[in-house]
């Protein structure tokens, strides 16, 4: 059953393969920040637009103590095509099995041209060293989303 994860409570673990044949858990990123997006698809203009966005501001983000994972139900070898092809530069984790989405509550129905579906949520949560979640951005629109993560993640 998906939690309602909101600002203070306890982020949930996950431990996933990423791009470039790693793994990340956020039990092993205990003492930095981490910034968890959710999208819906590799290589979908969006979710390019995004993931060149967190990519662009990755050493902003380093420098304020945060790592950036993206995380998608596209196999790693599709992320890793997808990296590439973009010059991504945050960290891709494959949810495969969905576990993660539905821990995050981004699992969701959607609506597109009438027709329901199930799909992933864009979102993003930033979590602190301690492993809370300090903000929620549900239904993000990719424009000036990253500006707003970054200034969170200074605060």
């Amino acid at each position: 059953m998906p939690q309602d994860i909101t600002p203070g409570t306890p982020a949930p673990d996950f431990d996933l393969p990423t791009a470039g044949d790693g793994r990340v858990a956020l039990s092993n990123l205990r003492g930095r920040k981490v910034v968890l997006y959710f999208y819906p698809k590799d290589d979908t203009p969006g979710c390019t637009k995004e993931g060149i966005a967190f990519s662009e501001a990755l050493d902003d983000f380093e420098a304020a103590g945060a790592t950036v994972v993206g995380v998608s139900k596209d196999p790693v070898a599709k992320h890793d095509k997808f990296a590439a092809k973009h010059d991504l530069k945050v960290l891709l984790a494959s949810d495969a099995d969905g576990t993660t989405c539905e821990d995050y509550g981004t699992w969701v129905e959607k609506n597109m041209y009438g027709k329901t579906y199930m799909g992933i949520e864009r979102a993003t949560f930033l979590i602190d060293g301690e492993g809370i979640v300090r903000e929620v951005w549900r239904k993000v629109k990719v424009p000036g989303h990253v500006d707003a993560v970054l200034e969170a993640v200074r605060r």
